[in-house]
């Protein structure tokens, strides 16, 4: 297996969010709340961290915590996902409720392949994790 790419995230006071690198290289991020300062940081993580991007990634976005999703989040993750970088990216996306699950589908319409990160949604997290273990060229 390649070396792992280094992590460079840092938990900081005020943010809701976690990051772990997945034993398959990609990342587990899990999310608390949407705050500006949440929202902010992971802006700039994500953007960073995408500038060394250069092979299909798996990562798991875990939102089973936020209720809502408001339109700077979406604005912000439409930009992220514009990068050209993140067509290497397959990306789960875990909700628990109908709203959220809108919203992340407001992402992906907004933002889809070629462009963007293959996304899909799930509300159970075993199935998204059975679907990132796909083989890479699997997931559709």
């Amino acid at each position: 297996m390649a070396e792992l790419k280094p992590l460079h995230w840092k938990p900081e006071p005020g943010i809701g969010y976690t990051v772990v690198r997945r034993p398959d290289g990609g990342m587990t991020l899990t999310f608390t709340d949407l705050s500006d300062a949440t929202l902010k940081h992971w802006h700039d993580f994500a953007l960073e961290h995408l500038m060394g991007a250069d092979r299909l990634t798996r990562n798991l976005y875990d939102l089973r915590q936020v209720a809502e999703i408001p339109e700077k989040a979406i604005r912000l993750a439409v930009e992220v996902n514009s990068d050209p970088s993140t067509r290497n990216i397959r990306l789960a996306v875990v909700v628990a409720n109908e709203k959220v699950k809108q919203a992340i589908t407001e992402i992906a319409a907004l933002s889809s392949p070629p462009t963007g990160a293959a996304i899909k949604i799930f509300t159970d997290i075993a199935e998204a994790e059975a679907w990132l273990a796909r083989p890479l060229d699997q997931i559709v």
